[in-house]
């Protein structure tokens, strides 16, 4: 099984790589028209994709997959609409290859100009999300990209009824359907030997918790793009609105916990943790969440069913449900070194009216993405306007925070001369 795997994995990847040169050659026009048909065919096969959902939501129940997982693999009416959405954002959205990122004139008379341009081949490896598919397909081909797409097992049957629509939509366009490439989940060996292709890979873009991001690290010959834990802070300052903060932590937290913007840790500055804390805290255990205090918080909390002593493990957990880690610090400067000491560099924010203290925390806060006054579930491609998101990159090369068109392009130089020589 292994050997036919890997045959079977390297034969798609070798088809997308042929296929790469029509996706980056392709005008605005043609690959806009793909993206409108796949939006169509999301509509026309709504049917079929939902109950290729289904198989994979009663395998999942089977398997015990935990409320967390299972949310993120259903599929609804409205989360299919959510998608026809998302790949007509994308489909408007200006064309980000063969834009000029810089132009100049050397004294010597050469024009130098600085080009954009596809990648290539894009290698997608991710867990229990099937929006991923729509999102990286998508992204791909408006940035003209081929696409291999590596779906965990529990959602394989949908996966792969949602990449059919982007295939049939190629080819109904006149352009190679395996420029989307599906990768089957069975057997890992597959994916470890497309990650010493580097001949037929450009980029690899991990999408997962801790052990597959540093698998993929580990045995990649290709360069790779993290998308990385989601351990978010909310800092209430001193000078917080409390009302206000309350809203922005219930929603962080609350208003989808499964994802990787959702806060996972909450900072309070002493100041206000009396009056705040026990209103905060009630707030979440009313929607079944469960803290993991500091010794400072519990003295306040008392012995309310909820709260849990923390540990630092705690502090570095991205729990991915209702539970989150909670410590009251002295100010501004100490939210900062414990984000800085704890947290994952992906989305943090303040909640303050103290334009210095929001000054200090913008400033050392070294993370993706910093929130001022608002959720850190704002944290992603579509609600920054990029039409949607290939990754959310917790690394500082090349791309960092949600990783829209323009991050899915390198650039060429362009020189024109009038027949100068090098002397």
């Amino acid at each position: 099984m292994g050997r036919s795997a890997i045959a079977e994995a390297t034969k798609v990847a070798m088809a997308a790589r042929r296929a790469a040169p029509d996706l980056m050659a392709a005008a605005t026009a043609a690959k806009d028209a793909v993206l409108a048909k796949s939006a169509a065919l999301l509509v026309d096969r709504r049917k079929a994709v939902l109950s290729a959902n289904a198989r994979d939501l009663k395998i999942g129940e089977r398997q015990s997959l935990s409320p967390a997982l299972l949310d993120r693999l259903r599929l609804t009416p409205e989360r299919l609409d959510e998608m026809r959405a998302m790949i007509d954002a994308v489909r408007v959205l200006p064309d980000p290859v063969d834009r000029s990122l810089g132009e100049w004139t050397r004294p010597n008379g050469l024009a130098i100009a600085k080009v954009a341009v596809p990648l290539g081949v894009l290698l997608i490896i991710y867990e229990a999300r099937p929006n991923v598919t729509v999102e990286c397909a998508s992204l791909a081909i408006k940035s003209g990209n081929a696409i291999l797409l590596r779906g965990g097992s529990e959602a394989a049957h949908s996966n792969q009824a949602l990449a059919v629509c982007f295939q049939e939509a190629l080819r109904a366009s006149g352009l190679p359907a395996t420029a989307v490439g599906t990768i089957p989940p069975a057997d890992r060996r597959a994916i470890y030997a497309l990650l010493k292709r580097d001949d037929l890979i450009h980029l690899v873009i991990p999408r997962g918790g801790p052990s597959l991001i540093r698998a993929v690290t580990a045995k990649s010959r290709i360069p790779v793009i993290k998308h990385y834990q989601g351990i978010c802070h909310v800092y209430v300052d001193a000078a917080a609105d409390l009302a206000m903060a309350e809203q922005i932590v219930v929603n962080a937290k609350c208003q989808r916990p499964g994802v990787c913007n959702a806060m996972e840790c909450l900072l309070v500055n002493a100041v206000v943790a009396p009056s705040f804390l026990p209103r905060i805290g009630d707030a979440l255990a009313s929607r079944g969440g469960q803290l993991y205090a500091c010794p400072r918080s519990r003295a306040i909390l008392g012995k309310r069913p909820y709260v849990r002593p923390a540990t630092p493990a705690h502090y570095r957990t991205e729990y991915l449900d209702l539970r989150c880690s909670v410590r009251v610090v002295e100010d501004v400067h100490a939210a900062v070194a414990h984000i800085m000491t704890y947290g994952s560099q992906h989305t943090d924010a303040i909640v303050s009216q103290d334009p210095a203290a929001i000054a200090i925390f913008v400033k050392d806060v070294d993370s993706a993405s910093v929130m001022v006054n608002t959720t850190t579930r704002f944290s992603d491609g579509f609600q920054y306007g990029l039409g949607a998101e290939i990754g959310i990159s917790t690394d500082k090369i090349h791309a960092r925070g949600p990783m829209g068109l323009d991050s899915l392009t390198s650039y060429k130089y362009v020189v024109t001369g009038q027949g100068q020589l090098r002397t």
